[in-house]
């Protein structure tokens, strides 16, 4: 599967979704693909960075990944920054350190999730609050503060 099908894929997948911000939410799919690239990140890294919240937002499934038509190793980033219910951080890190090629897609996830003008446009407590949750997370996988 191409970069462009896949985009196609995540960006049908999560139509009509929003962030907190009331942003398409593929702004930020686009990001993170876009920030996995201008860090260096192999074609199957940028393709899991398009998708690395469609299984998680419940877009496409686990049994829709196993079976497409991609590298094993999107596929294994992409299960690796799917959080479980209930999972703590520290497992959720564990597993994107052992996962070869997830750290950089994670790190383009937390840059864009964490980017100043995004999180100006919260409610305080909850810019608050993402904020500490992303630094715990940069932290937990050693990486620097945004």
């Amino acid at each position: 599967m191409s970069l462009a099908e896949v985009e196609t894929i995540a960006r049908r997948a999560h139509a009509g979704q929003t962030d907190k911000n009331g942003h398409p939410y593929t702004e930020h799919l686009a990001a993170v693909a876009g920030g996995t690239a201008a860090r260096g990140g192999a074609e199957e890294q940028i393709a899991a960075g398009w998708l690395h919240d469609a299984i998680e937002d419940d877009a496409l499934t686990r049994e829709w990944l196993a079976e497409a038509a991609l590298p094993d190793t999107t596929k294994a980033i992409v299960d690796a920054l799917t959080k479980r219910p209930g999972e703590p951080p520290e497992q959720y890190a564990a597993r994107i350190l052992a996962t070869p090629g997830a750290l950089l897609v994670k790190q383009a996830d937390l840059a864009h999730n964490s980017d100043p003008g995004r999180l100006a446009a919260l409610d305080p407590a909850t810019a608050a609050r993402l904020t500490a949750k992303y630094a715990r997370m940069r932290a937990l996988l050693g990486l620097p503060e945004a």
